[in-house]
C-alpha cells in the first residue's frame, strides 16, 4: 500500500512538471511496479488491491452524484435523456458494428458494443476535477450522459449475462433485467423523495461522526446496488445525490475530497497492475481502429449535445473530449468475456483500447480549445439584454 502511493506520488509530481495529467501517470505507476513487468513487483496479484480499488470506484462516483443536484436531474431530465440517448446511439452503435466488422464472433461483437459505447465515470470525474470544469455549463449535461450511461449499462450487463452464460432461458434474463431496473427506479424514488428525512439523519456536527455515516451509506448502498445486479459505482452515485442536497452537502463535499483523491489514485493503480503490456503488439491495429471509431463517434456526440443545449464549440469540445475515456466497465465486460471462453484476443484488446483512451482523454481534455477550431458549431447568439449588460 504505501509502495502503491509513493509511487503514484511520485510520478505525478514528475509528469505535473511537464503538464502531464495525473490519470495516465498512476496507470504507469501499476504497470511498471506490477507483475508483467521486469524489475520491482509490489504485488503479483492484483487482485489483493480489488476492495481498496472498488472503494476507489465508489468514493469518485459518490462525489459526481454530490455535484449532480436533484433539481438538475429533474429540470433537465429531457435533454439529458435525449444527449445521453445520442451518445449511446452513436458510440454503442460504432462499437457494435466494430465488433461484427472484426468478425470474431457475435458474443464478441456484442462486448466489444459496450466496450466502445460507455464512457469512465471515474476518469470522467477526475478529468472534470483536475482541468476545474465542475462549474462550467456543459459540466450538468456531461453528468446527465454519464448517469443515462450507467443506467443502460445496468439494463445492458443484466441483458447480457444469459447470452454469454449460454443460458437459454428469457424468463430468468427479464428477471434479472427486471430487478436491476426496479432498484434503480427505487433509488430515483428515494433521492426524489426522500431528502427530507435523509438530511435529517446526516443532520450531525461532529466532522468524525459525519465522515463516518456518509462513508458508510455510499459503500452499503453500493454493496446492495451490486446484489441487484446494478453497477455498485450507481448506487454511490445515488447516495451521493440525496446528500448533495441536504444541508449537510457542502461539509461532505469537503470531508470527501482527500478520501476521494487517495483511494482514487489506488483505483487507478489497480488498474494499471492489471495490464500485460506483453499482450498488446497481437491487437495493436484492432485498437488502433477502435480508438479512430470512438473519437470520430465522441466529436459527433459532443456536436449532439451542443444542439440540444445550444452550446457553442468550447463546450461541444469539452463534452467530446471528457467522455473520451473508457475504463472501469470495460474491464467489467473483459472479466465476463474471459470467464464465458470468448476469443481469447478479447482480453489484450479490452486492455490496450482502455490504456491508450485513459492516457488519451485526459491529455485532450486540457487541451480541448484545438478541438473548439475546427468544429462546425456556431456560437451560441447573444441575447439583447446580456449585450447591454455586457456594454456591446
Amino acid at each position: 500500500m504505501g509502495g502503491a502511493f509513493l509511487a503514484a506520488a511520485v510520478l505525478a509530481r514528475l509528469g505535473g512538471r511537464i503538464g502531464l495529467p495525473t490519470i495516465p501517470l498512476f496507470i504507469l505507476a501499476g504497470i511498471l511496479l506490477g507483475p508483467h513487468t521486469p524489475g520491482v513487483v509490489l504485488l503479483s496479484d492484483p487482485h489483493d488491491l480489488e476492495m481498496l480499488s472498488a472503494l476507489g470506484l465508489v468514493l469518485l462516483l459518490f462525489y459526481l452524484g454530490l455535484e449532480f443536484h436533484v433539481d438538475d436531474l429533474r429540470e433537465g431530465g429531457r435533454k439529458m435523456a435525449l444527449a445521453g440517448g445520442t451518445y449511446l446511439l452513436l458510440n454503442v452503435g460504432a462499437g457494435l458494428g466494430f465488433g461484427f466488422a472484426l468478425g470474431w464472433g457475435t458474443s464478441e461483437a456484442l462486448v466489444l458494443a459496450g466496450v466502445l459505447g460507455i464512457s469512465s465515470s471515474a476518469i470522467v470525474t477526475k478529468v472534470l476535477v483536475d482541468t476545474g470544469r465542475l462549474g462550467n455549463p456543459e459540466t450538468k449535461p456531461i453528468l446527465g450522459i454519464i448517469v443515462v450511461e450507467d443506467i443502460f449499462l445496468a439494463l445492458y450487463l443484466a441483458a447480457l449475462q444469459p447470452i454469454l452464460s449460454g443460458a437459454d432461458s428469457l424468463a430468468a434474463a427479464v428477471l434479472d433485467g427486471g430487478k436491476a431496473f426496479g432498484f434503480l427506479l427505487l433509488l430515483a424514488l428515494a433521492a426524489r423523495f426522500g431528502t427530507r428525512a435523509v438530511s435529517r439523519l446526516f443532520a450531525i456536527k461532529d466532522d468524525e461522526l459525519l465522515v463516518i455515516s456518509f462513508l458508510g451509506a455510499a459503500v452499503f448502498v453500493a454493496g446492495v446496488s451490486e446484489w441487484f445486479g446494478v453497477a455498485d459505482a450507481i448506487g454511490a452515485f445515488m447516495v451521493g445525490l440525496m446528500l448533495g442536497s441536504t444541508a449537510s452537502g457542502d461539509r461532505i463535499r469537503t470531508l470527501v475530497h482527500p478520501l476521494r483523491d487517495a483511494f482514487g489514485a489506488i483505483f487507478f493503480f489497480g488498474f494499471g497492475l492489471s495490464i500485460d503490456p506483453g499482450d498488446l503488439p497481437t491487437v495493436v491495429w484492432p485498437v488502433l481502429g477502435a480508438v479512430a471509431v470512438a473519437l470520430v463517434m465522441n466529436v459527433l456526440a459532443g456536436i449532439g449535445a451542443a444542439k440540444v443545449y445550444g452550446f457553442g464549440p468550447g463546450a461541444a469540445a469539452n463534452v467530446s473530449t471528457t467522455l473520451l475515456a473508457r475504463g472501469e466497465f470495460a474491464l467489467i465486460l473483459a472479466t465476463m468475456a474471459a470467464g464465458a471462453g470468448l476469443d481469447e484476443r478479447l482480453s489484450p484488446f479490452i486492455a490496450g483500447y482502455v490504456l491508450v483512451l485513459a492516457v488519451l482523454a485526459p491529455l485532450a481534455a486540457g487541451r480541448s480549445h484545438w478541438l473548439a477550431r475546427v468544429l462546425p458549431v456556431r456560437a451560441p447568439a447573444v441575447r439583447e439584454e446580456e449585450r447591454v449588460g455586457a456594454g456591446v
